[in-house]
C-alpha cells in the first residue's frame, strides 16, 4: 500500500480513537492503541498528525496538565468512515458465505454489523451492477456427490469454538451414530477444527490421554466451557495430521498404489496428481499405468470404486483383494 494511503488510513483510525470532551486521550495512549491496530508510529508522528487534523476537524487539546489530552469538541458532529463501497460489500458477503465456520465467535460477532451493512449496500444497487452480478457467477462445487449439511446446535458450536480459541477444556455430551444415549466427556482438550465437505470436526484429546481423536460437531448435544487450561500436544501439526489420511478414515500406514486406468478415467491425473511422487506411464492401447505413495484410507477405496471398470488395482495385494471382493458382491446384488 502506498505511503499516502497508509497515512490516511492511520489518521482515520486515529480520529475514531479520540473521545468526545470532557473525556480525553494522550498522545502516548494513542500511540499504544494505534500499534495494537497494526499502525506502528512514534509519538512525534501522532503529535504532528493531530496538529494537522485539528486544522480540519473540531479537535481540541487540553494543555492545562501533563500529559496533554486530545478530544473532539463537546458539540462536534459525530465522525465515522463512509459507508461500505460495493467491492467491500461483495468481499464481506463472500466471507460470510464461505468462511463463517472458519472464524472464532468473537470475530463473527464483531463482523455481524458489517455483514448487515454489506447486505444493505448490495440490496440498494441494480442487480446488473458488475459486483452484485458476481455473486451469481461464482460457485464452489465438491468433486463428490453433494450432501446437505446435518443440523447443528449453533450454541454448542459457539461454545466449542470459544474453548478452542481460549485454549480451555470442554465438557461435551456426544451422541455416537449408533448410540441410543449420549456419552459425556468431562475433559476434552480442543486442538483444531477441520471442515470436510458438509461436516465439521473437532480435533481433540480426552482427559489425560495423548492420542488425538476427532468428534463430529453435529453430534454434540450439549457443550460447556470448563474454565481450566486445556492441554496441548507437543509437536502436533494440523497439516501433517490431515495429510496422514485421518479425515479419509485412515486404515493403516501409507501404501504404494499400482493401478491401470483407462485413458478417459486417468487423464485427469496429469493435471491433478494423486501424490508428490506420482509416476504415470502410457501403456498398451493408451491406458495409463499409475504408481504413487498414498495414505491407506476408506476414501481411497471409495475413490477407486467410483471409476468402475475404468481402473484395475494391482498392488498392494490386500487392496486389490478388497476391491475384487466388493465387485463380486456387487455382481451378486445385481444378478
Amino acid at each position: 500500500m502506498a505511503t499516502n494511503q497508509l497515512s490516511l488510513l492511520r489518521q482515520w483510525n486515529m480520529l475514531r480513537l479520540v473521545p468526545r470532551a470532557p473525556a480525553r486521550i494522550s498522545v502516548t495512549d494513542l500511540c499504544e492503541r494505534l500499534r495494537d491496530a497494526d499502525f506502528p508510529v512514534t509519538s512525534r508522528t501522532v503529535q504532528r498528525d493531530l496538529n494537522e487534523l485539528a486544522g480540519v476537524f473540531p479537535l481540541v487539546v487540553d494543555d492545562r496538565n501533563r500529559p496533554f489530552g486530545w478530544s473532539w469538541q463537546r458539540d462536534a458532529s459525530s465522525f465515522d468512515l463512509p459507508g461500505l463501497s460495493i467491492p467491500e460489500a461483495l468481499t464481506l458477503t463472500l466471507v460470510e458465505q464461505h468462511l463463517r465456520n472458519h472464524l472464532p465467535p468473537s470475530t463473527i460477532d464483531a463482523l455481524q454489523p458489517h455483514f448487515q451493512s454489506a447486505a444493505r449496500t448490495l440490496s440498494s444497487i441494480d442487480g446488473a451492477t458488475m459486483s452484485k452480478a458476481w455473486l451469481n457467477k461464482i460457485r464452489g462445487v465438491t468433486p463428490q456427490q453433494p450432501l446437505l449439511p446435518p443440523a447443528m446446535n449453533e450454541e454448542c458450536q459457539r461454545t466449542i469454538y470459544l474453548g478452542l480459541m481460549k485454549d480451555m477444556q470442554l465438557k461435551l455430551h456426544y451422541k455416537k451414530r449408533d448410540a441410543d444415549v449420549a456419552t459425556m466427556y468431562d475433559s476434552v482438550h480442543p486442538l483444531a477444527i477441520v471442515q470436510r465437505g458438509a461436516l465439521i470436526y473437532l480435533v481433540c484429546m480426552f482427559a489425560e490421554y495423548d492420542d488425538v481423536r476427532t468428534l463430529a460437531l453435529h453430534r454434540v448435544q450439549q457443550a460447556e466451557l470448563v474454565y481450566v487450561a486445556a492441554r496441548t500436544k507437543p509437536g502436533f501439526n494440523l497439516d501433517a495430521y490431515i495429510a496422514s489420511g485421518q479425515f479419509g478414515f485412515r486404515t493403516g500406514d501409507p501404501i504404494i498404489l499400482r493401478a491401470t486406468f483407462s485413458r478417459v478415467a486417468g487423464e485427469h491425473l496429469y493435471e491433478t496428481a494423486l501424490s508428490e511422487d506420482q509416476k504415470l506411464v502410457v501403456g498398451e492401447g493408451g491406458c495409463i499405468e499409475l504408481r504413487a505413495t498414498v495414505a491407506s484410507t476408506r476414501s481411497l477405496v471409495w475413490w477407486l470404486l467410483g471409476f468402475g471398470d475404468g481402473v484395475t488395482v494391482h498392488e498392494p495385494a490386500e487392496l486389490r483383494e478388497e476391491i475384487r471382493e466388493t465387485a463380486a458382491r456387487m455382481v451378486a446384488a445385481y444378478a
